[in-house]
């Protein structure tokens, strides 16, 4: 007869993987760039696709170092610093020396730039009531609960440990 530590073991892997993969589906999800461009489109705004997670970035971590905005998203610190730079020519963010550490250079949202990640929230907000609308109030409170949990989680653990 199999320990009982051995088939917790068991049924935590097999969580583990399904939660892999349900991860991977939701990066995955958030990560194609039709979604961006209809999030774009139904806030009504007109910004170029690279920007758009930038721009959000900035509003919702700012200010932020440069790169960290970069590994953030996944991409180049030069690739990012110029997008950035596109930001600031559209009044959308602004580069700033940090006041922590004067090496830094980070990005802050303007009063333009939060008034268009306000409608992208709007346009968010609508899809996620799509999303949710067969859903519990429980249900959803209990999500958010666990996922904030779980980012927190992620976000302490040392950077080795914490790839899933």
């Amino acid at each position: 007869m199999p320990s009982r530590e051995s088939v917790q073991n068991t049924h935590i892997s097999i969580q583990i993987r399904e939660l892999h993969g349900a991860l991977i589906d939701i990066v995955s999800f958030m990560n194609q760039p039709q979604r961006d461009e209809r999030m774009v489109k139904e806030a009504g705004i007109s910004l170029d696709r690279a920007l758009f997670p930038l721009l959000v970035g900035i509003e919702r971590r700012g200010p932020i170092g440069i790169v960290e905005l970069a590994a953030g998203v996944g991409r180049d610190y030069t690739t990012v610093s110029r997008q950035v730079a596109k930001l600031e020519s559209l009044g959308l963010a602004e580069r700033r020396q940090s006041t922590a550490d004067r090496r830094v250079t980070e990005a802050v949202i303007t009063p333009k730039g939060k008034a268009m990640t306000d409608n992208i929230d709007d346009a968010r907000e609508r899809y996620a009531r799509a999303i949710f609308k067969s859903w519990d109030a429980q249900d959803i409170d209990e999500l958010v609960r666990l996922m904030r949990k779980f980012a927190d989680a992620v976000n302490d653990e040392p950077q080795g440990l914490a790839g899933l």
